[in-house]
């Protein structure tokens, strides 16, 4: 079932705590840890979970993070279809409350710039915020049931604001 709220002012919160224990848990691994998708731009309606991009400090560190990961209580889940990126999920009670995702990238990748593109070109456009609100809850209603079509049917927009952005 697909879930739209409006925007959450704690999300940024649980962010923060989130970089914090995998900060600790990744150390010298990585070089950045970002928040990414629709809970990461104020004022916009979202899934209420909230996407983080782990940056490698080099792809040879992959097995070592996922190791560390692992420690956390993080199951890994493979590419899950995109090169350069994996995905992980929290086992149990694992270092926070709170839904997420957890994406650990290798710095060659381009899908964590793709984020950072689309996440600023949103958060320096609030026309443009408004705009992805309504088409997420026009589709989540749409396609209630079928996360696959709700994902597909935002694809346009979202190549479209990249396309825009990464002409500036």
């Amino acid at each position: 079932m697909i879930v739209i709220a409006d925007y959450d002012p704690r999300w940024p919160a649980l962010f923060e705590s989130l970089r914090a224990t995998l900060s600790a848990a990744l150390g010298e691994l990585v070089s950045r840890i970002e928040h990414v998708g629709s809970t990461s731009v104020p004022g916009l309606a979202a899934k209420p979970i909230v996407d983080l991009d782990a940056i490698l400090r080099s792809g040879g560190d992959r097995e070592e993070a996922i190791a560390r990961l692992a420690r956390l209580g993080y199951l890994h889940r493979g590419n899950l279809g995109i090169p350069g990126r994996e995905a992980f999920t929290l086992r149990g009670s694992g270092p926070s409350p709170g839904a997420h995702h957890l994406y650990l990238c290798d710095p060659a990748s381009a899908e964590w710039r793709r984020h950072l593109l689309f996440r600023d070109a949103l958060r320096a456009d609030a026309a443009l915020v408004a705009a992805y609100a309504a088409l997420k809850w026009r589709l989540a209603n749409l396609h209630l049931q079928d996360r696959d079509a709700y994902t597909a049917a935002k694809t346009e927009f979202v190549e479209a604001v990249l396309r825009a952005a990464g002409k500036r």
